[in-house]
């Protein structure tokens, strides 16, 4: 059929306008989109495993364990590789995440109630029995937000009944306590909420969470889970365990330990249950799932003569572990999952810290840091949308001056540069290009002297910034006693041969 000029360019118009039409309307909805995504406030939940290794996972190469869904976070988001516990043991870094703050601050230096060494060269400060009531927490800045938040787990940040996450902000409490296997846990304070008396403890947690989630879905939610696992003593399920000491036989590997490499397992299984919960609530692309560690591996238990009568995990290629301010003892995962934020499959290198997160979260719901609190942590969301960036921050800083598993000291990093100052009175300083030297095998202190004296500065006035808390000389030092292990409950010396000994599976019940 043959169409005429006239009724050609009137089709045209017509075709034109409704093009224009189009794309105002697809326009109007795109920004409708993006302004309800920037109105959204995204759930979070935070895993905060005990005692956890840089290298216990998958994707940061383990070959041993089967970590599928730990894995699959990472997969599915961000993998930091320069993370750090704020503490060296759990207490220390547990303050900094509710906090935000450096512990130093408050006083919680060492896991409470602490060690003592009456012996030792140096006599080494108490440490603050508890969270202040009137420190402002992430949960209560998240709840003024207008966030429902939940805690599960274990909390040792005082006395449940005076200083318990229920005290702190947040709305649904199960302070847990207690070991690994059925019947030898509880949750503190709640005789309407306890496990079956066959019921394994990272079960028992994660049924509490999924119950949260499903509870909390009409709302923007808070959940902090902080399991047992991977704590000492080791306990395990049957099945995982026999299933590590088999493979432990057939490949000739002393670490990790099978029990152990059972448990870093059941964390796996919670991350799974969490994240099929969020899938089965249609809550996934708005909920950010952060998974780490409250400080670095165990890698031997001592007794009081300082003999390894547990072998645990294998550090390497870190020095150190837990109680240790070398990279084994607070270099952690960090996995970030936020399909409204982050791409999968990327990777940080930015250098990050426990304290970071109370502003991220805070940010991330649109919510108010507290006025009169100094927040010492800087929000990760520029990194989330750009790995490649760097923080508006000079250096990060460690105080632990109790002796663990090292001596005290102090730690610096800046940049590229990491530097132990150690506080027992010999002096001893070590400084390793850290880019270069994850292992901390090469300690650079006559080579660069210059730098260790600048650092030093940096690190002594940052400690008279934050009232840092010194170890002093003791009078009643004895170096043939200082080994001793006193408890600062009953004031005995702690015998290895004395401890109770849980057993390593339901079976040993």
């Amino acid at each position: 059929m043959l169409v005429t000029s006239g009724k050609l360019s009137s089709n045209l118009k017509v075709l034109r306008m409704s093009k224009f039409l189009f794309s105002l309307v697809v326009g109007a909805l795109l920004i409708s989109a993006l302004t309800a995504t920037a109105e959204t406030k995204p759930n979070i939940v935070f895993i905060f495993v005990d005692d956890m290794g840089w290298g216990d996972v998958g994707c940061y190469g383990n070959d041993f364990i089967d970590t599928p869904n730990i894995d699959q976070l990472a997969k599915d988001g961000m993998r930091f590789t320069d993370f750090y516990a704020a503490g060296a043991v759990c207490s220390p870094t547990r303050c900094a995440m509710q906090s935000g703050q450096n512990q130093a601050r408050i006083g919680i230096t060492d896991f409470i109630p602490g060690h003592w060494r009456p012996y030792e060269r140096v006599v080494t400060p108490q440490t603050t029995m508890a969270l202040p009531l009137e420190t402002v927490t992430v949960a209560e800045s998240l709840k003024a937000a207008g966030y429902r938040t939940g805690y599960v787990g274990k909390w040792h940040l005082g006395r449940g009944d005076m200083f318990g996450p229920q005290k702190q902000g947040y709305d649904f409490a199960a302070e847990i306590n207690g070991p690994h296997l059925p019947g030898k846990f509880r949750v503190s304070g709640r005789k309407d909420l306890q496990p079956e008396p066959d019921q394994f403890r990272t079960d028992f947690e994660a049924d509490l969470c999924t119950t949260f989630i499903s509870e909390s879905k009409d709302q923007p939610f808070f959940l902090m889970l902080s399991p047992f696992a991977v704590h000492i003593p080791l306990g395990g399920k049957s099945e995982k365990v026999e299933k590590y000491k088999k493979r432990a036989l057939e490949t000739g590997r002393e670490y990790p330990h099978p029990i152990y490499a059972s448990l870093v397992e059941e964390v796996d299984d919670q991350v799974g249950r969490i994240v099929a919960e969020l899938d089965r609530q249609g809550l996934t692309e708005n909920t950010m799932v952060v998974f780490t560690s409250d400080n670095g591996g165990l890698n031997r238990r001592y007794d009081y003569r300082e003999h390894a009568d547990d072998l645990v995990s294998d550090l390497a290629p870190l020095k150190g572990e837990k109680g240790s301010l070398h990279e084994g003892g607070i270099r952690v995962p960090l996995i970030v999952k936020y399909p409204a934020g982050i791409k999968p499959e990327t990777v940080c290198a930015e250098p990050t810290i426990t304290y970071d997160f109370y502003p991220t979260f805070v940010e991330a719901a649109k919510g108010s840091l507290p006025e009169n609190q100094v927040i010492d942590g800087r929000s990760l969301l520029p990194l989330f949308s750009d790995p490649a960036s760097r923080l508006d921050r000079g250096a990060l800083f460690w105080h632990y001056p109790h002796y663990h598993h090292d001596r005290p000291a102090s730690a610096i990093r800046e940049r590229d540069w990491k530097l132990i100052e150690y506080l027992d009175g010999s002096g001893d300083v070590e400084i390793y290009h850290i880019a270069n030297d994850i292992g901390e095998e090469n300690n650079l202190r006559e080579e660069k002297k210059g730098r260790v004296a600048d650092l030093k500065q940096k690190l002594n006035a940052w400690r008279i910034s934050v009232n840092a808390r010194k170890p002093v000389p003791n009078i009643h030092h004895n170096a043939e006693r200082a080994p001793e292990w006193w408890s600062l409950i009953w004031g005995v010396p702690i015998k290895s041969d004395e401890r109770t000994r849980f057993p390593q599976t339901e079976k040993d019940l």
